[in-house]
């Protein structure tokens, strides 16, 4: 079996040859762009019809659409990322999580958003001052139980 990170390599290969953009393979393949992307850098799964879709879409091999439908193992380097955009984000968090958890546990109770039952965005926002990137988070609360 193909590992995750050949995988990636081969659609990055793949998607860079033909020129074409995540939001047209994920338009063609019926999902969105966010998660097609996610799936395709190897942190996210596709169902059997959507991996081998991609495939079509790319012209990649049977291996590839399997290793897209394997469970993936979702981990990283307990270091900050050096790739300054993965920072910027890692730096939003620190600045603003410790906000965000009060307003949500302010808002919902003691719990957390799910990042399974879960939706992203990414936007472009044209300003004259300044393109602006929107990001938009949608998770399911998940409350704490006691038992």
């Amino acid at each position: 079996m193909m590992n995750k990170e050949l995988m990636t390599a081969k659609i990055l290969e793949a998607k860079v040859s033909k020129g074409m953009t995540w939001e047209a393979i994920a338009e063609t393949i019926g999902l969105s762009p966010v998660f097609t992307t996610s799936a395709a850098l190897g942190m996210n799964s596709l169902t059997e019809d959507k991996a081998f879709a991609l495939c079509e879409v790319l012209d990649l091999d049977k291996p590839i659409a399997e290793a897209l439908q394997v469970c993936p193992k979702k981990t990283w380097d307990g270091a900050v990322p050096q790739d300054p955009l993965i920072y910027r984000l890692y730096e939003v968090v620190g600045v603003y999580g410790d906000t965000m958890k009060e307003l949500i546990h302010e808002k919902f109770g003691d719990g957390i958003m799910s990042a399974i039952d879960f939706t992203m965005d990414i936007e472009k926002e044209e300003n004259p001052k300044g393109d602006r990137v929107v990001v938009t988070m949608n998770g399911k609360f998940l409350p704490y139980k006691a038992w």
